[in-house]
């Protein structure tokens, strides 16, 4: 049986708005549903500066966490021009209403019995939040993979609403290669023990099939030649040999046998940790250095990221994001792909990363050409597909020229934007995001 998990607390100073149903595209409604969101700036008298900025499968709404070189005076999001809104997605454990949850029916959390939720459900249930707000025009809507979904759900609200629109690394439909790669993280989850249907506490979930996912995740993010120029075959320190146990001062240490050292290094990295044998006489056995396995720096970073990611998610949130992701096609309901892609009418600014192999160059191309106002930009960078979360520098330009380009004039109200220009300091990452991608990469 699953207890409601208190994740929403990892993001300071967001706000709940509450609705009492919400029906589902898929079919079915929620009830008692929380709408988590932040915003940053000052909504004008009209009700017409807003940006909406829209978060990836594993983000929150905390841009200034996952997206922070981004957000400031002079800088794309600018908060002293925009009101700048993002919304938390359903399902997802920080906030808005998810498999952590209560179910109002049963007291308990919804876990696995939480409905099928779209991208579309998301950019419906965040324009009621806007609604609330008295926003009554979206300037631009901002989000790459997942959150570029969301964007292009956003156009088809209409140009007179949402004015400008800027999907990043990101598809009009999901692939099948994307959908694989889903199914074997879910796998990776299904196949933990403690997975139990979905039906874990929170003091046992299936945190080694989540970190695994999340490892196999990682992996599509990034590209070959990130890893190995950042890696290479480079390899950690051995660890210092464990302290004994108090219990075993009396008893003499002993080598370890041939079989024990083989098991020792067939295992490393099993989740519980290995857990150094005795003999059958009680000696605990000893651990040469010159025995301790090899642990290279990739797989330590691997292990780092999925350690990481199970004290900040939900192995059934993971799964329920996921599912919404394949679910993904602006076309459902709405006529063939194509044209539907051309009935997209706002200025549209596309950007890809050259080695992202998740959301190819390819899938860019196709959103610029047949979205008929659209341009493309690429750009370059070893990092593949988090490369939209590690090239703030790019990613400001990019941005903060085709906003430049489209906003309504009035809204700078004559201030000098040149005056403003950020430095390629103010994009150094100064710390590890909790929801993003941007940490210390000297670790390893």
């Amino acid at each position: 049986m699953t207890h409601e998990r208190n994740l929403q607390a990892l993001i300071p100073g967001q706000a709940v708005l509450r609705r009492a149903k919400v029906s589902l595209e898929l079919g079915g409604s929620l009830s008692n549903v929380s709408v988590a969101y932040k915003t940053w700036g000052k909504l004008n008298a009209n009700g017409t500066n807003a940006t909406v900025v829209c978060h990836a499968l594993s983000g929150s709404a905390d841009v200034e966490d996952w997206w922070g070189p981004l957000l400031g005076p002079g800088k794309a999001f600018d908060p002293e021009i925009f009101f700048v809104f993002c919304g938390n997605v359903l399902g997802s454990p920080y906030g808005t209403t998810s498999p952590v949850s209560t179910d109002p029916a049963t007291g308990r959390a919804y876990g696995p019995t939480f409905p099928s939720t779209t991208v579309r459900d998301d950019v419906r249930l965040h324009k009621t939040v806007l609604d609330s707000l008295g926003v009554t025009q979206v300037q631009f809507a901002i989000g790459g993979s997942m959150g570029g979904m969301q964007v292009l759900e956003w156009a088809f609200f209409g140009p007179e609403y949402v004015r400008n629109i800027v999907p990043i690394a990101t598809s009009g439909r999901h692939s099948a290669w994307c959908i694989s790669w889903g199914e074997s993280q879910r796998q990776s989850i299904y196949s933990d023990p403690n997975y139990a249907d979905g039906n874990y506490p929170p003091d046992k979930a299936p945190t080694s099939g989540l970190a695994a996912a999340r490892m196999q995740a990682l992996l599509t993010y990034r590209s070959r030649n990130s890893f190995e120029s950042r890696f290479g075959r480079k390899v950690m320190p051995a660890p210092p040999s464990p302290a004994r146990h108090p219990t075993d001062a009396a008893t003499p240490e002993r080598s370890r046998s041939p079989s024990e050292t083989a098991s020792m290094m067939h295992n490393e990295g099993l989740k519980p940790s290995f857990h150094h044998p005795k003999a059958a006489t009680g000696g605990a056995a000893t651990i040469p250095d010159s025995e301790a396995p090899t642990v290279y720096s990739a797989q330590s970073y691997l292990r780092y990221q999925g350690d990481k990611f199970i004290k900040r998610f939900d192995a059934n949130c993971y799964i329920s994001i996921t599912r919404k992701m394949d679910t993904h096609d602006i076309s459902r309901g709405r006529g063939e792909y194509r044209e539907v892609l051309a009935s997209i009418r706002q200025p549209t600014l596309v950007i890809g990363i050259e080695t992202d192999g998740l959301f190819t160059i390819g899938e860019q191309r196709e959103l610029a050409d047949h979205i008929p106002n659209a341009q493309l930009e690429v750009i370059e960078s070893p990092e593949g597909h988090d490369g939209f979360l590690l090239e703030f520098e790019r990613m400001n330009h990019l941005i903060s020229a085709f906003i430049r380009k489209h906003a309504p004039p009035e809204l700078y109200d004559g201030k000098d934007l040149s005056a403003a220009a950020p430095q390629a300091a103010d994009f150094a990452v100064t710390k590890t995001s909790v929801f993003g991608e941007a940490e210390d990469a000297l670790m390893w």
